[in-house]
């Protein structure tokens, strides 16, 4: 799968919330961020949305 990630809104409110994520998944990740010149944090936040996007709820 190919994924494009997108820059993250840096002027939204955030908040931290921590995952605990399999190990094989953060090395995935981490590829992705590193070929996209990009954060693991940022990959994973445009993953998110993403999916989020493709429900039929409203935009985030």
């Amino acid at each position: 799968m190919s994924f494009n990630a997108e820059h993250v809104n840096k002027r939204e409110e955030s908040v931290n919330k921590s995952l605990y994520i399999k190990r094989s998944l953060v090395e995935r990740i981490d590829k992705i961020a590193k070929e996209s010149g990009t954060s693991f944090n940022n990959v994973v936040i445009s993953m998110i949305e993403s999916c989020l996007k493709d429900e039929s709820g409203p935009p985030v």
